[in-house]
Protein backbone atom coordinates (compact mmCIF):
# COMPACT_ATOMS: atom_id res chain seq x y z
CA UNK A 1 0.00 0.00 0.00
CA UNK A 2 3.00 2.46 0.85
CA UNK A 3 4.43 1.37 -2.71
CA UNK A 4 0.76 2.88 -4.50
CA UNK A 5 0.71 6.24 -2.65
CA UNK A 6 3.69 7.80 -4.62
CA UNK A 7 1.94 6.61 -7.97
CA UNK A 8 -1.28 8.04 -6.92
CA UNK A 9 0.42 10.91 -5.80
CA UNK A 10 2.09 11.41 -9.32
CA UNK A 11 -1.39 10.46 -11.24
CA UNK A 12 -2.96 12.92 -9.28
CA UNK A 13 -0.84 15.83 -9.91
CA UNK A 14 -0.63 14.85 -13.57
CA UNK A 15 -4.25 14.64 -13.46
CA UNK A 16 -3.98 18.32 -12.23
CA UNK A 17 -1.61 19.44 -14.45
CA UNK A 18 -3.55 18.47 -17.47
CA UNK A 19 -6.46 19.89 -15.93
CA UNK A 20 -4.82 23.38 -15.55
CA UNK A 21 -3.92 22.96 -19.38
CA UNK A 22 -7.13 22.42 -20.51
CA UNK A 23 -8.56 24.89 -18.59
CA UNK A 24 -5.78 27.24 -19.46
CA UNK A 25 -6.53 26.61 -23.55
CA UNK A 26 -10.32 26.64 -23.08
CA UNK A 27 -9.35 29.87 -21.12
CA UNK A 28 -7.23 31.52 -23.77
CA UNK A 29 -9.53 30.09 -26.80
CA UNK A 30 -12.17 32.12 -25.39
CA UNK A 31 -11.35 35.02 -23.49
CA UNK A 32 -11.13 38.56 -24.80
CA UNK A 33 -7.59 39.77 -25.78
CA UNK A 34 -6.60 42.74 -23.52
CA UNK A 35 -3.34 43.91 -25.60
CA UNK A 36 -3.41 47.04 -27.33
CA UNK A 37 -2.15 48.35 -30.36
CA UNK A 38 -0.26 51.30 -31.07
CA UNK A 39 -2.32 53.76 -32.88
CA UNK A 40 0.56 56.19 -33.81
CA UNK A 41 1.88 52.57 -35.37
CA UNK A 42 -1.63 51.64 -36.73
CA UNK A 43 -2.15 54.87 -38.45
CA UNK A 44 1.50 55.46 -39.37
CA UNK A 45 1.18 59.17 -37.78
CA UNK A 46 3.03 61.48 -35.01
CA UNK A 47 2.01 64.86 -33.37
CA UNK A 48 2.19 66.51 -36.77
CA UNK A 49 0.31 63.88 -39.10
CA UNK A 50 -3.40 62.18 -39.55
CA UNK A 51 -4.25 59.60 -41.51
CA UNK A 52 -7.34 60.29 -43.80
CA UNK A 53 -10.47 58.58 -43.65
CA UNK A 54 -13.10 59.54 -46.88
CA UNK A 55 -16.39 58.97 -45.58
CA UNK A 56 -16.22 55.12 -43.96
CA UNK A 57 -12.67 53.93 -45.39
CA UNK A 58 -9.41 54.68 -44.24
CA UNK A 59 -7.59 56.16 -46.84
CA UNK A 60 -3.35 55.86 -47.80
CA UNK A 61 -3.36 59.65 -47.48
CA UNK A 62 -2.12 61.64 -44.87
CA UNK A 63 -2.48 65.37 -43.72
CA UNK A 64 -0.37 67.59 -41.87
CA UNK A 65 -1.29 69.40 -38.48
CA UNK A 66 0.32 72.81 -37.81
CA UNK A 67 -1.01 74.67 -35.13
CA UNK A 68 -4.17 73.75 -34.59
CA UNK A 69 -4.94 73.46 -38.72
CA UNK A 70 -4.80 70.89 -40.80
CA UNK A 71 -3.35 71.24 -44.27
CA UNK A 72 -3.33 68.65 -47.30
CA UNK A 73 -1.21 68.83 -50.66
CA UNK A 74 -2.49 70.92 -52.88
CA UNK A 75 -2.71 67.96 -55.83
CA UNK A 76 -4.93 66.06 -53.14
CA UNK A 77 -6.84 68.94 -52.59
CA UNK A 78 -7.47 69.16 -56.53
CA UNK A 79 -8.26 65.41 -56.71
CA UNK A 80 -10.87 65.19 -54.35
CA UNK A 81 -12.13 68.05 -53.22
CA UNK A 82 -12.03 71.19 -55.64
CA UNK A 83 -9.57 70.99 -58.86
CA UNK A 84 -10.64 74.82 -59.39
CA UNK A 85 -7.37 76.01 -57.01
CA UNK A 86 -4.26 77.38 -59.56
CA UNK A 87 -0.94 77.75 -58.37
CA UNK A 88 0.84 80.64 -59.70
CA UNK A 89 4.51 79.68 -59.38
CA UNK A 90 5.69 83.05 -59.93
CA UNK A 91 3.79 85.08 -58.04
CA UNK A 92 4.33 82.47 -54.99
CA UNK A 93 0.64 82.59 -54.23
CA UNK A 94 -2.68 80.10 -54.69
CA UNK A 95 -5.51 81.34 -57.02
CA UNK A 96 -8.88 80.85 -56.90
CA UNK A 97 -11.33 81.78 -59.86
CA UNK A 98 -14.75 81.71 -59.53
CA UNK A 99 -17.06 83.53 -62.64
CA UNK A 100 -17.16 86.67 -60.96
CA UNK A 101 -13.51 87.21 -59.59
CA UNK A 102 -10.52 85.78 -58.79
CA UNK A 103 -9.21 85.02 -54.97
CA UNK A 104 -5.44 85.01 -54.10
CA UNK A 105 -3.49 84.09 -50.87
CA UNK A 106 0.59 84.37 -50.97
CA UNK A 107 2.18 81.24 -49.38
CA UNK A 108 2.70 81.70 -45.86
CA UNK A 109 0.15 84.50 -45.54
CA UNK A 110 -2.65 84.90 -43.52
CA UNK A 111 -4.92 87.01 -45.68
CA UNK A 112 -6.54 86.23 -48.63
CA UNK A 113 -7.38 89.24 -51.54
CA UNK A 114 -10.37 88.98 -52.96
CA UNK A 115 -11.11 91.10 -56.21
CA UNK A 116 -8.93 93.40 -54.45
CA UNK A 117 -10.51 93.40 -51.13
CA UNK A 118 -8.19 91.78 -48.39
CA UNK A 119 -9.33 89.73 -45.51
CA UNK A 120 -7.89 88.59 -42.39
CA UNK A 121 -7.86 84.48 -42.14
CA UNK A 122 -6.86 84.41 -38.50
CA UNK A 123 -4.44 81.41 -40.07
CA UNK A 124 -1.84 80.50 -42.76
CA UNK A 125 -3.71 79.74 -45.75
CA UNK A 126 -0.95 77.49 -47.36
CA UNK A 127 2.68 76.94 -46.84
CA UNK A 128 5.48 75.73 -49.24
CA UNK A 129 7.88 72.91 -47.85
CA UNK A 130 9.98 72.09 -50.26
CA UNK A 131 8.13 71.60 -53.80
CA UNK A 132 5.18 70.70 -51.67
CA UNK A 133 2.21 73.20 -51.42
CA UNK A 134 0.20 72.53 -48.39
CA UNK A 135 -3.68 74.13 -48.29
CA UNK A 136 -5.34 74.60 -45.05
CA UNK A 137 -8.78 72.74 -45.28
CA UNK A 138 -10.40 75.32 -43.98
CA UNK A 139 -9.40 77.67 -46.40
CA UNK A 140 -10.86 74.73 -49.31
CA UNK A 141 -13.51 75.34 -47.25
CA UNK A 142 -14.37 78.84 -48.11
CA UNK A 143 -14.83 77.37 -51.79
CA UNK A 144 -16.23 73.55 -51.06
CA UNK A 145 -18.61 72.52 -49.65
CA UNK A 146 -17.19 68.67 -47.12
CA UNK A 147 -17.27 68.19 -43.54
CA UNK A 148 -14.08 67.20 -41.24
CA UNK A 149 -13.35 66.76 -38.14
CA UNK A 150 -9.50 66.31 -36.66
CA UNK A 151 -9.01 63.61 -34.75
CA UNK A 152 -5.98 62.31 -32.10
CA UNK A 153 -5.09 60.02 -35.21
CA UNK A 154 -7.43 60.82 -37.79
CA UNK A 155 -8.93 63.41 -40.27
CA UNK A 156 -12.38 62.15 -41.13
CA UNK A 157 -13.47 63.63 -44.84
CA UNK A 158 -17.06 63.45 -45.97
CA UNK A 159 -18.22 65.43 -49.31
CA UNK A 160 -20.97 62.82 -50.25
CA UNK A 161 -24.31 62.71 -48.14
CA UNK A 162 -26.72 60.02 -47.83
CA UNK A 163 -27.95 57.95 -45.23
CA UNK A 164 -26.22 56.82 -41.92
CA UNK A 165 -26.91 53.90 -39.69
CA UNK A 166 -26.38 55.14 -35.74
CA UNK A 167 -26.38 53.03 -32.60
CA UNK A 168 -25.66 53.43 -28.94
CA UNK A 169 -23.47 51.27 -26.98
CA UNK A 170 -25.08 49.17 -24.47
CA UNK A 171 -22.04 48.40 -21.96
CA UNK A 172 -18.44 49.22 -21.21
CA UNK A 173 -16.61 47.34 -24.10
CA UNK A 174 -13.57 47.24 -26.78
CA UNK A 175 -13.01 48.57 -30.29
CA UNK A 176 -11.33 46.42 -31.97
CA UNK A 177 -8.96 45.94 -35.28
CA UNK A 178 -10.25 43.41 -36.60
CA UNK A 179 -13.69 41.48 -36.07
CA UNK A 180 -12.99 38.98 -33.28
CA UNK A 181 -11.93 38.55 -29.31
CA UNK A 182 -8.19 37.86 -30.02
CA UNK A 183 -8.24 41.35 -32.37
CA UNK A 184 -6.02 43.68 -30.58
CA UNK A 185 -7.71 46.45 -28.96
CA UNK A 186 -8.00 50.07 -30.41
CA UNK A 187 -10.04 52.01 -27.55
CA UNK A 188 -11.96 52.06 -25.22
CA UNK A 189 -16.04 52.22 -25.72
CA UNK A 190 -18.59 53.45 -22.85
CA UNK A 191 -21.86 52.41 -22.05
CA UNK A 192 -24.11 55.58 -23.67
CA UNK A 193 -21.22 56.45 -26.60
CA UNK A 194 -22.86 56.90 -30.32
CA UNK A 195 -21.50 55.19 -32.89
CA UNK A 196 -21.88 55.04 -36.84
CA UNK A 197 -22.71 51.46 -37.86
CA UNK A 198 -20.88 51.16 -41.28
CA UNK A 199 -21.10 47.18 -41.77
CA UNK A 200 -22.82 44.66 -39.79
CA UNK A 201 -22.53 41.54 -40.05
CA UNK A 202 -22.73 38.23 -38.44
CA UNK A 203 -21.92 38.45 -34.69
CA UNK A 204 -19.52 41.73 -35.40
CA UNK A 205 -19.98 45.24 -37.07
CA UNK A 206 -17.48 47.61 -38.30
CA UNK A 207 -17.90 50.99 -37.12
CA UNK A 208 -17.00 54.70 -36.79
CA UNK A 209 -16.58 56.36 -33.50
CA UNK A 210 -17.15 60.11 -33.39
CA UNK A 211 -13.76 60.66 -32.66
CA UNK A 212 -12.17 59.66 -35.78
CA UNK A 213 -11.56 55.34 -35.10
CA UNK A 214 -12.75 52.70 -37.50
CA UNK A 215 -12.66 49.16 -36.04
CA UNK A 216 -14.77 46.03 -34.81
CA UNK A 217 -17.68 45.56 -31.85
CA UNK A 218 -19.30 42.90 -30.89
CA UNK A 219 -23.37 43.41 -31.99
CA UNK A 220 -24.27 42.29 -28.73
CA UNK A 221 -23.35 45.44 -27.40
CA UNK A 222 -24.94 47.49 -30.21
CA UNK A 223 -28.14 48.97 -28.58
CA UNK A 224 -31.10 51.77 -30.42
CA UNK A 225 -30.25 51.02 -33.87
CA UNK A 226 -31.46 54.10 -35.75
CA UNK A 227 -30.88 54.94 -40.03
CA UNK A 228 -30.94 58.91 -40.19
CA UNK A 229 -30.62 61.14 -43.32
CA UNK A 230 -27.56 63.02 -43.51
CA UNK A 231 -27.41 66.98 -44.03
CA UNK A 232 -25.33 68.37 -46.60
CA UNK A 233 -23.05 71.26 -46.59
CA UNK A 234 -24.21 73.74 -48.87
CA UNK A 235 -21.58 76.60 -47.17
CA UNK A 236 -20.80 77.74 -50.60
CA UNK A 237 -22.70 78.37 -53.60
CA UNK A 238 -20.82 79.18 -56.25
CA UNK A 239 -21.26 82.48 -58.64
CA UNK A 240 -23.37 81.89 -61.75
CA UNK A 241 -21.55 82.94 -64.71
CA UNK A 242 -24.73 85.09 -66.91
CA UNK A 243 -23.99 83.36 -70.87
CA UNK A 244 -24.03 85.13 -73.51
CA UNK A 245 -25.99 83.11 -76.34
CA UNK A 246 -27.47 84.03 -79.41
CA UNK A 247 -31.32 83.25 -80.39
CA UNK A 248 -31.50 80.85 -82.38
CA UNK A 249 -28.91 78.32 -83.49
CA UNK A 250 -25.27 79.45 -84.58
CA UNK A 251 -24.06 79.72 -88.46
CA UNK A 252 -20.33 81.03 -88.14
CA UNK A 253 -17.99 81.21 -91.00
CA UNK A 254 -14.43 81.23 -90.88
CA UNK A 255 -12.57 84.39 -93.06
CA UNK A 256 -9.19 83.07 -93.18
CA UNK A 257 -7.08 86.37 -93.07
CA UNK A 258 -3.19 86.04 -94.23
CA UNK A 259 -2.79 89.67 -93.86
CA UNK A 260 -4.35 93.48 -93.80
CA UNK A 261 -4.53 93.13 -97.19
CA UNK A 262 -7.19 89.69 -96.68
CA UNK A 263 -9.69 91.79 -95.36
CA UNK A 264 -10.54 92.86 -99.12
CA UNK A 265 -12.11 89.53 -99.28
CA UNK A 266 -14.69 90.28 -96.52
CA UNK A 267 -18.10 91.00 -99.12
CA UNK A 268 -16.73 87.72 -101.39
CA UNK A 269 -16.66 86.00 -98.10
CA UNK A 270 -19.92 87.34 -96.83
CA UNK A 271 -22.18 86.95 -99.48
CA UNK A 272 -20.82 82.94 -99.76
CA UNK A 273 -24.08 81.77 -97.99
CA UNK A 274 -27.18 83.85 -96.73
CA UNK A 275 -27.56 81.14 -93.35
CA UNK A 276 -24.41 82.75 -92.06
CA UNK A 277 -25.27 84.75 -89.04
CA UNK A 278 -21.30 85.09 -87.15
CA UNK A 279 -18.35 85.52 -89.40
CA UNK A 280 -14.63 84.98 -87.38
CA UNK A 281 -12.07 86.44 -89.30
CA UNK A 282 -8.55 84.71 -88.27
CA UNK A 283 -7.13 88.56 -87.80
CA UNK A 284 -4.67 87.49 -84.35
CA UNK A 285 -1.74 85.13 -83.54
CA UNK A 286 0.39 84.84 -80.88
CA UNK A 287 3.91 86.35 -81.50
CA UNK A 288 5.83 86.53 -78.54
CA UNK A 289 6.50 84.47 -75.11
CA UNK A 290 5.44 87.51 -73.34
CA UNK A 291 1.52 87.84 -74.01
CA UNK A 292 1.80 89.40 -77.54
CA UNK A 293 0.02 89.13 -80.84
CA UNK A 294 0.42 89.58 -84.40
CA UNK A 295 -2.85 91.98 -85.61
CA UNK A 296 -4.58 91.80 -89.00
CA UNK A 297 -7.86 93.51 -87.63
CA UNK A 298 -9.71 96.19 -89.83
CA UNK A 299 -12.48 98.71 -88.30
CA UNK A 300 -13.70 98.64 -91.71
CA UNK A 301 -14.46 94.93 -92.06
CA UNK A 302 -15.92 95.14 -88.54
CA UNK A 303 -18.49 97.70 -89.66
CA UNK A 304 -19.41 96.12 -93.19
CA UNK A 305 -19.78 92.21 -91.40
CA UNK A 306 -22.68 94.82 -88.87
CA UNK A 307 -23.90 96.50 -91.47
CA UNK A 308 -24.68 92.91 -92.71
CA UNK A 309 -26.15 91.61 -89.88
CA UNK A 310 -23.13 89.41 -88.91
CA UNK A 311 -21.73 89.07 -85.55
CA UNK A 312 -17.72 89.34 -85.70
CA UNK A 313 -16.31 86.84 -83.27
CA UNK A 314 -12.15 87.28 -84.35
CA UNK A 315 -9.75 84.37 -83.88
CA UNK A 316 -6.73 84.61 -81.92
CA UNK A 317 -4.47 81.62 -83.08
CA UNK A 318 -1.57 80.00 -81.64
CA UNK A 319 0.62 78.51 -84.75
CA UNK A 320 -0.07 80.51 -87.30
CA UNK A 321 2.65 83.15 -86.47
CA UNK A 322 5.05 80.77 -85.57
CA UNK A 323 4.50 78.52 -88.73
CA UNK A 324 4.85 81.71 -90.64
CA UNK A 325 8.00 82.94 -89.49
CA UNK A 326 9.47 79.93 -87.44
CA UNK A 327 9.86 81.56 -84.14
CA UNK A 328 10.09 80.59 -81.03
CA UNK A 329 6.56 81.22 -79.47
CA UNK A 330 5.11 78.98 -77.50
CA UNK A 331 2.05 79.17 -75.71
CA UNK A 332 2.54 77.11 -72.86
CA UNK A 333 5.15 79.51 -71.90
CA UNK A 334 3.21 82.51 -72.39
CA UNK A 335 0.02 81.09 -69.75
CA UNK A 336 2.28 79.47 -67.33
CA UNK A 337 3.38 82.90 -66.27
CA UNK A 338 1.19 85.31 -64.87
CA UNK A 339 2.18 88.67 -66.06
CA UNK A 340 2.58 87.40 -69.73
CA UNK A 341 -0.95 85.91 -69.12
CA UNK A 342 -2.45 88.65 -67.84
CA UNK A 343 -0.90 90.58 -70.86
CA UNK A 344 -2.43 88.58 -73.51
CA UNK A 345 -5.84 88.90 -71.74
CA UNK A 346 -6.13 92.17 -71.13
CA UNK A 347 -5.41 92.36 -74.48
CA UNK A 348 -7.63 90.35 -76.09
CA UNK A 349 -10.36 92.19 -74.36
CA UNK A 350 -8.70 95.84 -75.22
CA UNK A 351 -8.20 94.98 -78.71
CA UNK A 352 -12.08 93.85 -78.98
CA UNK A 353 -13.83 96.21 -77.48
CA UNK A 354 -11.68 98.87 -79.50
CA UNK A 355 -13.47 97.02 -82.43
CA UNK A 356 -16.52 96.76 -81.31
CA UNK A 357 -16.37 93.41 -82.55
CA UNK A 358 -19.03 91.07 -80.29
CA UNK A 359 -17.07 88.24 -79.56
CA UNK A 360 -13.30 86.02 -78.82
CA UNK A 361 -12.60 83.03 -81.00
CA UNK A 362 -9.44 81.05 -79.25
CA UNK A 363 -7.75 78.83 -81.85
CA UNK A 364 -5.35 77.58 -79.41
CA UNK A 365 -3.67 73.95 -80.46
CA UNK A 366 -0.48 74.28 -79.48
CA UNK A 367 -1.61 73.47 -75.68
CA UNK A 368 0.65 70.58 -74.04
CA UNK A 369 -0.23 67.73 -71.73
CA UNK A 370 1.76 70.32 -68.80
CA UNK A 371 0.43 73.63 -70.51
CA UNK A 372 -3.50 72.34 -69.47
CA UNK A 373 -3.67 74.03 -66.04
CA UNK A 374 -2.51 77.45 -67.16
CA UNK A 375 -4.94 76.76 -70.28
CA UNK A 376 -7.66 76.68 -68.33
CA UNK A 377 -6.65 79.14 -65.20
CA UNK A 378 -6.16 81.90 -68.35
CA UNK A 379 -9.80 80.80 -69.80
CA UNK A 380 -11.03 80.89 -65.82
CA UNK A 381 -10.08 84.92 -65.64
CA UNK A 382 -10.34 85.73 -69.43
CA UNK A 383 -14.02 84.41 -69.28
CA UNK A 384 -14.55 87.23 -66.21
CA UNK A 385 -13.33 89.82 -68.43
CA UNK A 386 -15.04 89.12 -71.53
CA UNK A 387 -18.48 88.91 -69.41
CA UNK A 388 -17.55 92.29 -68.10
CA UNK A 389 -17.32 93.04 -71.71
CA UNK A 390 -20.25 92.02 -72.83
CA UNK A 391 -17.67 89.57 -75.25
CA UNK A 392 -18.88 86.23 -76.55
CA UNK A 393 -16.50 83.20 -75.53
CA UNK A 394 -15.71 80.79 -77.51
CA UNK A 395 -13.10 78.18 -78.15
CA UNK A 396 -11.65 75.75 -80.63
CA UNK A 397 -11.23 71.90 -79.98
CA UNK A 398 -10.63 68.84 -81.81
CA UNK A 399 -13.01 66.14 -80.65
CA UNK A 400 -11.94 65.15 -77.23
CA UNK A 401 -9.78 61.86 -77.25
CA UNK A 402 -8.15 60.14 -74.00
CA UNK A 403 -5.08 61.67 -75.28
CA UNK A 404 -6.79 65.00 -75.67
CA UNK A 405 -8.60 65.78 -71.88
CA UNK A 406 -6.37 68.22 -70.40
CA UNK A 407 -8.40 70.69 -73.11
CA UNK A 408 -11.13 70.09 -69.99
CA UNK A 409 -14.38 70.50 -71.96
CA UNK A 410 -16.55 69.83 -68.96
CA UNK A 411 -14.99 73.74 -67.85
CA UNK A 412 -14.93 74.65 -70.87
CA UNK A 413 -18.70 74.15 -70.63
CA UNK A 414 -18.71 76.45 -67.58
CA UNK A 415 -16.45 79.25 -68.18
CA UNK A 416 -17.11 79.38 -72.21
CA UNK A 417 -20.72 80.92 -74.11
CA UNK A 418 -19.76 78.54 -76.31
CA UNK A 419 -17.01 75.35 -77.73
CA UNK A 420 -16.61 75.08 -80.79
CA UNK A 421 -15.58 71.28 -82.14
CA UNK A 422 -13.80 71.01 -85.28
CA UNK A 423 -15.26 68.03 -86.63
CA UNK A 424 -12.44 67.22 -89.12
CA UNK A 425 -8.72 66.28 -89.64
CA UNK A 426 -10.00 62.71 -88.34
CA UNK A 427 -6.83 61.93 -91.38
CA UNK A 428 -4.59 65.30 -92.12
CA UNK A 429 -2.63 66.71 -94.38
CA UNK A 430 0.92 65.52 -94.32
CA UNK A 431 0.08 62.55 -92.01
CA UNK A 432 0.67 59.96 -94.38
CA UNK A 433 -2.34 58.07 -93.35
CA UNK A 434 -4.66 57.54 -96.13
CA UNK A 435 -8.39 58.11 -94.51
CA UNK A 436 -11.40 60.41 -94.40
CA UNK A 437 -11.19 64.11 -93.10
CA UNK A 438 -14.35 63.90 -91.03
CA UNK A 439 -16.36 60.35 -90.90
CA UNK A 440 -19.97 60.41 -89.78
CA UNK A 441 -18.58 58.44 -87.19
CA UNK A 442 -15.65 60.85 -86.01
CA UNK A 443 -18.27 63.68 -85.82
CA UNK A 444 -21.31 61.88 -84.24
CA UNK A 445 -18.80 60.94 -81.50
CA UNK A 446 -17.01 63.54 -81.31
CA UNK A 447 -20.65 65.63 -80.25
CA UNK A 448 -21.93 63.35 -78.41
CA UNK A 449 -18.91 62.59 -76.09
CA UNK A 450 -18.90 66.64 -75.97
CA UNK A 451 -22.18 66.51 -74.90
CA UNK A 452 -21.59 64.18 -71.97
CA UNK A 453 -19.28 67.63 -70.52
CA UNK A 454 -20.98 70.46 -71.38
CA UNK A 455 -24.94 71.60 -72.52
CA UNK A 456 -25.40 70.78 -76.29
CA UNK A 457 -26.59 74.09 -76.61
CA UNK A 458 -23.35 75.35 -76.08
CA UNK A 459 -21.79 72.81 -78.88
CA UNK A 460 -20.85 74.81 -82.15
CA UNK A 461 -20.05 71.55 -84.77
CA UNK A 462 -17.17 72.81 -87.63
CA UNK A 463 -17.79 71.11 -90.70
CA UNK A 464 -14.88 71.31 -93.47
CA UNK A 465 -15.66 72.71 -96.84
CA UNK A 466 -12.54 70.92 -98.12
CA UNK A 467 -11.32 66.66 -98.64
CA UNK A 468 -8.03 65.42 -99.26
CA UNK A 469 -6.67 63.43 -102.18
CA UNK A 470 -4.33 60.33 -101.22
CA UNK A 471 -1.77 59.21 -103.56
CA UNK A 472 0.33 56.36 -102.10
CA UNK A 473 3.22 55.32 -105.06
CA UNK A 474 5.23 52.46 -103.92
CA UNK A 475 5.39 52.85 -99.87
CA UNK A 476 4.91 56.79 -100.27
CA UNK A 477 1.92 58.40 -99.44
CA UNK A 478 1.44 62.03 -100.59
CA UNK A 479 -2.12 64.23 -100.23
CA UNK A 480 -3.16 67.33 -101.85
CA UNK A 481 -6.43 69.74 -100.79
CA UNK A 482 -9.09 69.54 -102.66
CA UNK A 483 -12.14 72.08 -101.66
CA UNK A 484 -15.91 71.34 -102.16
CA UNK A 485 -16.33 73.85 -105.10
CA UNK A 486 -13.90 71.96 -107.42
CA UNK A 487 -14.38 68.57 -106.33
CA UNK A 488 -17.21 67.21 -108.82
CA UNK A 489 -15.34 68.85 -111.99
CA UNK A 490 -11.56 66.77 -110.45
CA UNK A 491 -13.72 63.72 -109.97
CA UNK A 492 -15.83 64.03 -113.15
CA UNK A 493 -11.97 64.62 -114.70
CA UNK A 494 -10.62 61.16 -112.82
CA UNK A 495 -11.29 58.11 -114.98
CA UNK A 496 -13.88 56.33 -111.74
CA UNK A 497 -17.24 56.68 -110.19
CA UNK A 498 -17.61 57.08 -106.90
CA UNK A 499 -19.83 54.99 -104.90
CA UNK A 500 -21.51 55.75 -101.01
CA UNK A 501 -19.76 54.57 -97.92
CA UNK A 502 -22.56 54.20 -95.15
CA UNK A 503 -20.36 53.59 -92.19
CA UNK A 504 -18.35 56.89 -93.63
CA UNK A 505 -21.51 58.74 -94.63
CA UNK A 506 -19.32 60.15 -97.66
CA UNK A 507 -18.51 58.87 -101.58
CA UNK A 508 -15.52 57.33 -101.75
CA UNK A 509 -13.47 56.49 -105.33
CA UNK A 510 -10.89 54.66 -105.71
CA UNK A 511 -7.96 53.92 -108.88
CA UNK A 512 -5.11 53.12 -110.21
CA UNK A 513 -2.61 55.48 -112.74
CA UNK A 514 0.43 54.04 -113.24
CA UNK A 515 2.11 52.89 -109.87
CA UNK A 516 0.21 55.49 -108.26
CA UNK A 517 -2.92 54.60 -106.40
CA UNK A 518 -5.22 57.17 -105.52
CA UNK A 519 -8.63 57.48 -102.85
CA UNK A 520 -10.25 60.09 -102.24
CA UNK A 521 -13.61 60.36 -99.14
CA UNK A 522 -15.58 62.96 -100.90
CA UNK A 523 -17.05 65.88 -98.55
CA UNK A 524 -19.96 67.13 -100.52
CA UNK A 525 -23.70 67.70 -100.13
CA UNK A 526 -24.35 63.93 -99.08
CA UNK A 527 -21.76 64.17 -96.68
CA UNK A 528 -23.05 67.65 -95.20
CA UNK A 529 -26.25 66.33 -94.77
CA UNK A 530 -25.63 63.36 -93.00
CA UNK A 531 -23.42 65.77 -90.61
CA UNK A 532 -26.32 67.71 -89.60
CA UNK A 533 -28.58 65.34 -89.45
CA UNK A 534 -26.29 64.19 -86.38
CA UNK A 535 -25.96 67.77 -85.36
CA UNK A 536 -30.49 67.93 -85.05
CA UNK A 537 -30.29 64.45 -83.26
CA UNK A 538 -27.93 65.84 -81.09
CA UNK A 539 -29.48 69.62 -80.62
CA UNK A 540 -26.30 71.20 -80.65
CA UNK A 541 -26.10 74.90 -80.35
CA UNK A 542 -25.14 75.30 -84.57
CA UNK A 543 -22.53 74.93 -86.93
CA UNK A 544 -19.33 76.10 -88.06
CA UNK A 545 -17.34 75.74 -91.64
CA UNK A 546 -13.59 75.57 -92.59
CA UNK A 547 -13.37 77.53 -94.21
CA UNK A 548 -15.45 80.43 -96.03
CA UNK A 549 -14.05 80.25 -100.18
CA UNK A 550 -14.28 76.35 -100.16
CA UNK A 551 -18.33 75.93 -100.53
CA UNK A 552 -20.58 75.71 -103.51
CA UNK A 553 -24.05 77.19 -103.14
CA UNK A 554 -25.39 73.29 -102.90
CA UNK A 555 -23.97 72.80 -99.93
CA UNK A 556 -24.70 76.38 -98.73
CA UNK A 557 -28.19 75.60 -99.67
CA UNK A 558 -28.37 72.72 -97.20
CA UNK A 559 -27.18 74.90 -94.38
CA UNK A 560 -29.64 77.79 -95.24
CA UNK A 561 -32.15 74.86 -94.46
CA UNK A 562 -30.89 73.90 -91.41
CA UNK A 563 -30.93 77.28 -89.73
CA UNK A 564 -34.82 77.90 -91.36
CA UNK A 565 -35.96 74.63 -89.96
CA UNK A 566 -33.90 75.36 -86.20
CA UNK A 567 -34.53 78.93 -85.80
Amino acid sequence: MKKAVPVLVALFLIFCIAGYYGIKIVADKYSYSKERVDLNEYYGVDDESRRLILGNEITDEYLRVRDGICYWEIDKVREYLNDVFYVSEDEQMILFTDAVKTYETAFGSEVINEGGQERDLGFVGCFKEGDTLYVALDYVKIFTNFEYSLNPHTVVLKNTWGEKTLSDIAKDTKLRVKGGIKSEIMVDLLKGDEVEVVDKMETWSKVKTSDGYLGYVENKFLDNERVLAETPVTDYAAPVRNDIIMDGKVCLGFNAIGGVGGNDTFFDAASEGTAMNVIAPTWFSINDNEGGFRDFSSPAYVANAHGKGLKVWAVWDDFNYKNENKADVDINEVLKKSSSRRKLEEGIVSKATSLGIDGVNLDFEKITSAGGVHYIQFLRELSILCSEAGLVLSTDNYPPKDFNTYYRLDVQGKVCDYVVIMGYDEHWHGSENPGSVASLNYVSEGITKTAEKMPAGKIINAVPFYTILWKTENTTVTDSYITVENTADFISRMPVSYEWDEECGQNYAEWQSGDAFYQIWIEDANSLSAKLNVMDANDVGGVAVWRLGYGNATVWSLLDVYMQMNN
